[in-house]
C-alpha cells in the first residue's frame, strides 16, 4: 500500500464515521421526540376518535357504547358521557364549550370542561333534516339541511335565521363541513371540496383519509386516520403521518398518535417537517 493510498484510506473512513454520527444523531433526535403517554391500553382499545385540546387533555370517543370521555396527560378520567344515540364531537379547541351533534336526535349539545351539558338546541321543530352541523362560535352555527338542500346559518341564542344559501350537492356523503372567510369547506370519502357562497365549486382535491376538517388560526387542517396535512396552494400537503397509527390527532404543541393500543406524544417542534413520519 502506497503513502497515496493510505492517505485516501484514511479520508474514506473520516467520511463513513461522520455519515454514521449524523445518521445516529437523526435516529435519536426523531426517536427522543417521541413520547409515550401513561395510558392504559384498555381505554385505548375500542377508541374510535382521538381528541386534544391544548391544556393537555384527551379525549376518546368509543363508537362501541357512545361513549365520550375526557382525561388528563397522565391519563386520570376528568368527565365521562354516555349517549343513547350516536354523536360526532365537532371538536375540543374550546374546551369549555364543546359542541357535539346527533343526526338521529336532530340536537346539538354544548358541554362545559367537566362534560356538564350547558346548552341543547333542537332542530325538529324549525328545520327539514340537518345533516350536518358546525359550530362556529357561541351564538352562531351553521347547518346542512338535506330537506331542502341549503346551508342556513343560525343563531341558536336568538333562535333566529340569519342567512340561507341553496346548496343542490349530496349532503348525505359529508363526513365534516366548515365555514370560514365566505368559503364553504366539505369532507367527502372522496374528496376534499371547496366552494363559495353561491354554491360554485373552486378548488376539489381527490382524498381518501379524512376524518375532520380543523380551523388552526389561519390554517385549514384535514385530520385523518393516519395522517394531518394542511391546505396549501389548492393542496393537501402532509406534515405528520404515522402508517402504523390507529387514529391521530393535535393541538397546537403536538401531535397524538395510537398505535398498538399505546398513546404517544410528538411535540412539533421537535418534528421535522419534511421527515414528516414517525419511527418506532
Amino acid at each position: 500500500m502506497t503513502f497515496f493510498d493510505v492517505i485516501f484510506f484514511i479520508f474514506d473512513e473520516i467520511i463513513v464515521l461522520k455519515i454514521l454520527s449524523i445518521f445516529f444523531l437523526f435516529s435519536f433526535f426523531v426517536v427522543s421526540a417521541q413520547q409515550k403517554l401513561p395510558f392504559d391500553s384498555l381505554k385505548l382499545k375500542d377508541a374510535k376518535e382521538l381528541f386534544a385540546d391544548d391544556y393537555g387533555n384527551i379525549y376518546l370517543y368509543r363508537n362501541k357504547d357512545f361513549s365520550f370521555t375526557k382525561y388528563d396527560s397522565l391519563g386520570k378520567q376528568k368527565g365521562k358521557l354516555l349517549f343513547a344515540l350516536p354523536f360526532r364531537i365537532q371538536s375540543v379547541q374550546n374546551p369549555l364549550s364543546i359542541p357535539t351533534f346527533s343526526e338521529n336526535a336532530q340536537e346539538l349539545k354544548l358541554f362545559d370542561q367537566n362534560l356538564n351539558e350547558i346548552q341543547k338546541v333542537n332542530f325538529r321543530e324549525k328545520f327539514g333534516q340537518i345533516k350536518r352541523v358546525f359550530a362556529e362560535d357561541l351564538q352562531q352555527i351553521w347547518l346542512l339541511d338535506e330537506s331542502t338542500k341549503r346551508l342556513i346559518q343560525y343563531n341558536f341564542r336568538e333562535e333566529k335565521t340569519i342567512n340561507a344559501y341553496p346548496f343542490d350537492i349530496d349532503f348525505e356523503t359529508i363526513i365534516d363541513f366548515q365555514v370560514d372567510q365566505q368559503k364553504v369547506y366539505f369532507l367527502t370519502s372522496k374528496n376534499f371540496t371547496i366552494y363559495d357562497f353561491n354554491a360554485k365549486k373552486l378548488t376539489e382535491i381527490p382524498i381518501n383519509f379524512g376524518r375532520r376538517i380543523v380551523r388552526e388560526n389561519q390554517n385549514i387542517l384535514i385530520i385523518g386516520q393516519k395522517e394531518v396535512s394542511v391546505l396549501e396552494n389548492a393542496q393537501l400537503n402532509p406534515i405528520f403521518k404515522d402508517e402504523n397509527a390507529q387514529i391521530v390527532d393535535k393541538n397546537t404543541a403536538s401531535y397524538f398518535v395510537i398505535k398498538q393500543n399505546k398513546l404517544y406524544l410528538y411535540p412539533i417542534q421537535k418534528t421535522p417537517r419534511k421527515n414528516a413520519n414517525s419511527t418506532e
